[in-house]
C-alpha cells in the first residue's frame, strides 16, 4: 500500500482523530491530515498519531481541505492512489481495501462507496437516507452516472483523476461538485458497497436535516451557473 495516500480533513475532531490516524496508518503508510483551522487540539492529535499534517490557518470547509490534502499527496513520489477518508471514525480500512485493489484490477478511475448498492440500509438514520435518496433523484447527473450515494465520503482514485481535480466549492457541497467533475472530466466511475459506523460521537458531529438541504441547492445551483 505504499502508492497509496489516504487525505483526511479534520475539523474540530480532537477526541477521536489520534485514534483515527494510527488505525488508518497500520494499513495505510501515507495518511495526511488537513487541519482545516481547527480551535481544539486536532493538531497535537495527529501529530501524536504520526502521520502527515498540513494546516489551514482558517476554516475553509471540507472542500478545500480535500483540495489542499490531495495537492500534498500527488506531490509526493510514488503516489498513484488516493483516498477521502473522514476524520470522524465512520469509515472502515477493509472498504478502503476492497476499492484500491478494484482500482488495481479494473479499468475505472474513481470508485466511490455507496450505503445503498443492494444491501440492507437501515443502519442510515431514518432522515438522512430521506435526504441522500432525495439528492440522487434531483440530480439528473447523478442517476446518468449509475451513483446511489452521490454524498459518501469514502472514495479511491487514480492520479488521472488527482491530477485533474480542482475542487471550487470549500463546503460540504463539494460532494456534488465531486460528482459534476466526473462527468465533465469522463472519468470512469463505479460503485462500491461500504460500511459506514454511525457512532455516538459521528452521528453528533453529523449532518443535519437543514444541511443535507442546503447542500442539495448548493449543488443545483452551482450546475445552473456553469451552464
Amino acid at each position: 500500500m505504499s502508492d497509496v495516500w489516504l487525505v483526511v480533513p479534520v475539523y474540530n475532531e480532537a477526541p477521536v482523530i489520534r485514534e483515527v490516524a494510527e488505525s488508518a496508518n497500520r494499513t495505510f503508510p501515507n495518511v495526511v491530515c488537513v487541519d482545516d483551522g481547527s480551535r481544539d487540539g486536532s493538531a497535537d492529535e495527529i501529530l501524536a498519531a504520526g502521520v502527515h499534517l498540513v494546516r489551514h490557518p482558517v476554516n475553509l470547509g471540507q472542500g478545500a481541505a480535500i483540495q489542499t490534502g490531495v495537492e500534498f499527496a500527488r506531490s509526493r513520489p510514488g503516489a498513484r492512489y488516493f483516498v477521502t477518508f473522514d476524520a470522524d471514525g465512520q469509515h472502515r480500512t477493509e472498504d478502503v481495501e476492497t476499492m484500491v485493489g478494484r482500482l488495481r484490477s479494473e479499468p475505472v478511475d474513481i470508485v466511490v462507496g455507496t450505503r445503498f448498492g443492494g444491501q440492507d440500509s437501515s443502519s442510515v438514520p431514518l432522515i438522512k437516507r430521506f435526504v441522500l435518496r432525495t439528492v440522487v433523484a434531483l440530480s439528473p447527473r447523478t442517476r446518468r452516472l449509475g451513483l446511489t450515494d452521490a454524498h459518501n465520503g469514502l472514495r479511491v482514485f487514480d492520479k488521472t483523476v488527482a491530477d485533474q481535480l480542482d475542487i471550487t466549492m470549500n463546503g460540504m457541497s463539494h460532494a456534488s461538485e465531486f460528482v459534476q467533475l466526473i462527468d465533465e472530466h469522463d472519468w470512469r466511475v463505479s460503485e462500491q458497497p461500504v460500511t459506514i459506523l454511525y457512532t455516538e460521537y459521528s452521528m453528533a458531529k453529523g449532518q443535519s436535516l437543514l444541511n443535507g438541504v442546503n447542500i442539495l441547492f448548493d449543488g443545483l445551483l452551482r450546475s445552473r451557473i456553469r451552464r
